[in-house]
């Protein structure tokens, strides 16, 4: 199929929805708080998904964020057993401690992140 033929959104046919005033602005404002377009949130729920709010998706970033620290901390965790001077003073049962928690939290981390993004999958 060439670049011309290619069916896209833009060139399909669109559906029409008429709606009341009071309809159309909840449309908007679940839209706005889905951070969607309102065609974007339509057409999503239309297809049977559920549609998350912005926010599960600032959580995401935010736990993102935690996996990155551990990340770091599991750096620190190499230098230890590379014995790096700059970390000498740690104990073995201060570092067994920390391999627990971070995999601990880890594992909290994957289990919140498959809730907030595989509902739409399992739709």
């Amino acid at each position: 199929m060439s670049e011309k033929q290619r069916v896209t959104r833009k060139n399909s046919t669109p559906l029409k929805v008429y709606c009341l005033p009071e309809e159309r602005e909840l449309i908007e404002s679940n839209a706005r708080q889905a951070g969607l377009s309102v065609a974007c949130f339509l057409r999503e729920v239309g297809q049977g998904y559920q549609v998350s709010g912005v926010m599960d998706y600032e959580y995401v970033r935010e736990l993102v964020r935690v996996n990155g620290d551990l990340g770091r901390l599991g750096g620190l965790l190499k230098l230890w057993l590379t014995d790096d001077v700059r970390t000498a003073h740690f104990g073995a049962a201060t570092i067994l401690s920390l391999l627990g928690r971070i995999e601990a939290t880890q594992e909290e981390m994957s289990q919140v992140l498959k809730s907030v993004v595989q509902p739409r999958a399992r739709s």
